[in-house]
């Protein structure tokens, strides 16, 4: 399929950059707020006497819980109104959450707290992909995304590093405060330099229902939804667990294991998040089944690498096993998100993505985290302190799922696209 014609950008490209840095700042806080919770996990469960299980619930259905179901109201308004203002007071708000975070007592307290962060969040992503839609052409637009979703492993492995720093000087309290405040002060200033896009007034106001009825019949929306929603699954499982599975297979404390989980998230996050739009960008002027072509490959060939680098011995040879399927695990971010946009007319992107990310963080951060922990919980008469570490294994079928899902979305995808411009 030949692509329409290429777009003229209706803002200078330095503002444009600019625009993409200030959020992929945001974004940074959004993934470093969910994180901080997995590498600080061991010192939470021994202060308030948490099980794995408690613990999987507060790194998942705890946020997710409105994270989810509050991220489509948010991008109608968002839609309707100003993307950047809902952005700065989602920050503002999920923020503030994670410093009280900081002064949780017991498991319900801190439960709740939780779900103030997700409330937050909830309203963060959407509209900067649509932000970003309008700022970028479609020539660029997978790679100014893929940009943006580095705020997903640059904020991971921030969360590891900075978390575990603050809670050796401090203790575990400190670190939710500390970061959360620094998210507060950042939001005015982030207001301050990203300026609403202009758009159609008479385009502006969309009931959900004219979005969802167009994605609804569109298979390349289910498709690629669900197939995200099962990496992400694992994915965030893998995150928020992964530190302590590490301390368990190498006796490691929490400063090591925060720079070696950390550097894994940000090596092979950058290089996959960054590489997937790229191909995209290439291969997808071509062929706009690329988009989801490259997410299939990715997908197809994860599961090996994580299973072989969990059951290593050696932590040297575990790192370098590990990096590639950390890579591979993201690559597909900045395709599918660039092709969600492209399901329907561009007044109607953050609705999209929001309906689009409803569905992957409901399941993968909703039932990632908790899955692992209550499957390890299970297997704890089995395996003992390696119970993690196998109920990790387990879950490797996810991603055979994601790459099946991925392959049949090639073919629809061609059809449902819709061009700059197409009503």
């Amino acid at each position: 399929m030949t692509a329409a014609p290429l777009s003229q950008p209706a803002h200078s490209r330095a503002y444009a950059r600019l625009v993409l840095a200030m959020l992929l700042i945001v974004y940074i806080f959004n993934f470093l707020d969910r994180q901080i919770l997995g590498i600080l996990a061991p010192a939470i469960k021994a202060d308030l006497g948490l099980t794995n299980t408690q613990l999987g619930a507060l790194g998942g259905i705890a946020f997710a819980l409105l994270y989810s179901t509050l991220a489509i109201p948010l991008a109608v308004v968002a839609d309707r109104t100003s993307r950047s203002w809902v952005i700065t007071l989602s920050l503002t708000v999920w923020s503030g959450f994670t410093a009280l975070c900081g002064m949780a007592t017991g498991f319900w307290n801190l439960f709740f707290m939780r779900v103030g962060v997700g409330v937050g969040e909830a309203g963060g992503v959407a509209p900067s992909y649509a932000i970003i839609s309008e700022y970028f052409p479609p020539e660029r637009r997978a790679r100014a995304l893929s940009i943006y979703s580095l705020g997903i492993p640059v904020g991971l492995a921030a969360g590891v590093v900075l978390g575990a720093a603050i809670a050796r000087a401090v203790d575990w309290r400190a670190a939710f405060i500390v970061l959360g405040v620094a998210g507060v002060v950042i939001a005015p200033i982030f207001r301050l330099v990203v300026k609403e896009p202009k758009r159609p007034a008479a385009k502006t106001r969309q009931p959900i229902g004219a979005v969802f009825s167009i994605l609804a019949k569109k298979p390349s929306f289910w498709l690629m939804a669900f197939a995200s929603a099962m990496s992400s699954l694992a994915g965030y499982a893998l995150a928020f667990w992964s530190p302590s599975i590490l301390m368990q297979m190498f006796g490691f404390d929490l400063t090591t294991t925060s720079y070696y989980f950390g550097s894994l998230l940000f090596f092979g996050g950058v290089t996959g998040v960054f590489l997937g739009g790229v191909l995209a960008d290439k291969l997808g002027k071509m062929d706009r089944g690329a988009y989801a072509k490259v997410s299939f490959i990715a997908w197809a060939v994860t599961a090996p690498f994580f299973i072989a680098g969990f059951m290593s011995s050696s932590p040297v040879l575990a790192w370098f096993l590990l990096v590639i399927p950390n890579a591979l695990t993201v690559l597909f971010v900045g395709p599918l998100t660039t092709a969600t946009q492209h399901l329907v007319p561009s007044h109607m992107r953050a609705t999209a993505a929001a309906c689009f990310l409803f569905i992957n963080n409901l399941i993968g951060i909703g039932g990632g985290s908790w899955l692992l922990g209550g499957l390890s919980d299970a297997m704890i008469p089995h395996f003992g302190d390696q119970a993690l570490r196998y109920s990790a294994v387990a879950l490797m079928g996810c991603y055979v799922i994601s790459a099946v899902l991925a392959l049949l979305a090639v073919r629809t995808l061609r059809k449902d696209w819709v061009e700059e411009g197409e009503a």
